[in-house]
This record gives structure tokens, sequence and C-alpha cells, in this order.
């Protein structure tokens, strides 16, 4: 997942101290107000996140920040053996959130003249989108970026593996220790066909993301990891958000455990190896962390004006919410109350997290450490997120 005259005598001494106490009263009744609904915000916010337990989830967290300040409100276990919550500093992993960071540095690029928007693929990875046809020279760098490149996935997401295909199955025992580089997972996607003819409508696809990491090393020299540590976490100061080194399975820090049902058996499945998911959702970071991360990105402080206009055109997208939209690496949030909220969000075995902004500067996420696969308990996720703007 923001924000009186001088006395011309002796005569209007008197009306200005009376002004001026009226004014005091106005403010601290403002300030009482504002107190009231603050205060009622995180009472309809702590009751959502105890249905998002009462729903099946382990445990979720809401994170605060803004001009009201930095605010943690928690429910349920972050682990299960022992019944502690999720630590108040808790690093998770983030998922899709990592393509904002991925998508921030091409617009980088993009803004340095290294790289053009409207560009096809082939002229920064010539021969690596190629077969079935899947074609480099009709797919633009825009098009990787908001999902409207029409290549195939190499995670089956949603729906099963295709029939005959490679693709892989995020929650497969198999994946938690097995490693992929990014050649691999391309390879995967590769050998099937495109899902539709490029432009054409925005279908989330996480090659995209896995051809712009690529993309950014090759325009650099420089791993894409390396580049977002450079260009995003040391000017933020983002200390507790990191790419995992290759073939590291554990989450550095205080964490909760994430957990994942496999064959209707809840197992604890914090670690795992996340080359499979590489710069379309690899990254672990703190709440705080991606607060401050959205916070500054729509601020304007980590991309030029024209490239930040850029980044917040939307299309419809296939897993949106009536009213959002996907923009290049940036999403849309829908809203009950109608705030425009910015953000992406996140999902991997073990971890969702819901990112956004609001227009006064209100930063949230809203963290749960285990998946359902149940339309109506992911639903009430949702919910709660909607609440810390709507409430």
């Amino acid at each position: 997942m923001s924000a009186m005259r001088r006395p011309r005598g002796r005569v209007l001494l008197t009306g200005v101290a009376v002004l001026t106490a009226l004014l005091a009263q106005a403010c601290g009744t403002d300030s009482g107000t504002a107190e009231s609904s603050r205060k009622e915000t995180y009472r309809a916010v702590t009751q959502a996140l105890d249905t998002v337990v009462r729903s099946g989830f382990p445990g979720a967290q809401a994170v605060f920040d803004g001009p009201d300040g930095h605010h943690v409100l928690t429910a349920g276990a972050g682990d299960l053996s022992t019944g502690a919550p999720i630590p108040a500093d808790a690093r998770v992993r983030i998922g899709s959130n990592t393509k904002t960071f991925i998508a921030t540095v091409v617009l980088q690029l993009v803004g340095e003249g290294r790289v053009e928007l409207d560009a096809p693929i082939e002229r920064y990875l010539p021969g690596v989108v190629r077969g079935n046809g899947n074609d480099g020279n009709r797919v633009t760098v825009r098009q990787l970026l908001q999902h409207t490149s029409g290549l195939p996935d190499y995670l089956a997401g949603r729906d099963p593996a295709a029939p005959g295909s490679e693709q892989l199955t995020a929650d497969s025992g198999r994946l938690r220790s097995a490693h992929y580089e990014p050649a691999d997972l391309v390879r995967i996607a590769m050998a099937m066909p495109p899902q539709f003819e490029p432009g054409a409508r925005s279908v989330y696809t996480n090659t995209n993301y896995i051809l712009l990491g690529m993309l950014i090393q090759q325009v650099t020299g420089r791993p894409a990891a390396a580049e977002v540590g450079t260009r995003i976490l040391e000017p933020l100061g983002l200390h507790d958000t990191y790419f995992p080194d290759s073939r590291e399975t554990g989450i550095r820090g205080p964490h909760p455990r994430g957990y994942h049902e496999v064959d209707g058996h809840r197992e604890d499945y914090t670690e795992l190896d996340p080359s499979w998911a590489d710069t379309a959702g690899a990254m672990i970071a703190t709440p705080t962390d991606l607060n401050r991360f959205f916070t500054a990105l729509l601020a304007g402080k980590l991309l030029p004006p024209a490239q930040l206009t850029e980044m917040k055109k939307t299309v419809p997208w296939d897993r949106g919410e009536p009213g959002s939209g996907y923009g290049l690496g940036l999403i849309r949030q829908a809203s009950s109350c109608g705030k425009e909220v910015w953000g992406h969000g996140g999902s991997i075995p073990g971890f969702g997290t819901h990112t956004g902004v609001a227009a006064d500067g209100t930063a949230v996420v809203v963290t749960v450490n285990q998946l359902l696969a149940d339309r109506t308990a992911s639903d009430v996720v949702t919910k709660a997120f909607d609440t810390a703007f709507c409430s």
C-alpha cells in the first residue's frame, strides 16, 4: 500500500486576544477531532486484522507511516510454535513489490537516456526473446513494464501449468530448494507461444520483470540487485531491504515465520530459495522500509517528473479490482471511499503484502504470514487494507 493579523491600535488589542483565544480553541477542537479520527481508524483496522486472523491466517499486521507518525497494529501469531506476534520491525518476503523497485531503476535509466521506453527489447537483449512466435523486435520496454507484452509466463500462477510445458508452480515442494538463473526462467517461457499480440491487453506476467532485470544488467554492466542497492536502498537508507544472496534460503534479522498449505496441511515455509522469483519477486524488506520507498517514489524523489508521469499512466489489467489500473510497475489501487492510493503488493509462499500511499502522504503496509487460496479469505485482507485508508 499528508498534511493566522497584526493589531492597529489599543482598541483592536482585545479583539486580537479574543481572536487568538478562539483560534486556539478551534485548533484544539481540530486537534481533538483529528486525534479521535485517528483512534477510530486504528480501532477499525485492529478489528479488520482480527477478522483476517479469524478467517484462517496465522497473523496479520498493519504499519502506518506519514503525517500522523509511525504506528504498528498486530493480530494473531507470527510464530505458531510460540504464539509470539509478528515483530514490529519484522522483515518479510515482499514478493511482487520487487517489481516496483525494478521498474524504478529502468525508468531512471530512461531518464538518463540509456534506455528508450518504446524501443524493442531486442535492442538491449538481442536474441533472448525468440522462439515459438515470441519476437523481441515486436515487444517494447514499456510493454514489459506494463504487462502488455503478451509473452508467456514461466510461472503457472493462478492457473495450472500449461499442458506439456515446463512452467513452474510456486507452491510446489520441489521449487523450495531448486535454484534457477534468469536465463533458465526465460527459456521456460520461450518454449511456449505468446499469450496474445503485444499491446492488446495487460495480463500480469512474471517473465516481463525477469527480462527487465536482465536489461538492467546488460545496460549498466552490474546485476539488477546491485543497481537497486546503489540507486534506491542506499540513498533512502533502506537498511532492512535486500535481495537474498544466491542460494540464500533464510530471512536475516527479526522476522515472523511464513506458512503455506501443502496437501491440506499447514507447513512452515519460511526457508526457501527464491531464485525462481528473482527480479519479479525475490526481495525482502520491512513494512517501514516499504512505506519509505513508496512515499519517496510518489513524492518524486527517485524519478524525474517525466518518468514518474509515465509510471502513473495506467491500463486495465487482469488482476485488478474495479477502479484499479496498472502503470509501469505501479498500481493505482481501488478504494471504497474514492481515495487515490498508489502502490503495488506482493505474494509469495509464506507471505502476502498490500502496499499503498494516499495523496495526504499516509503510507500503509498490511502483511499476512500465509497465503490462502480461498478468495473469501483473501478478500478480508483487501478489506483490512481498504479500512486503513477509508475507515
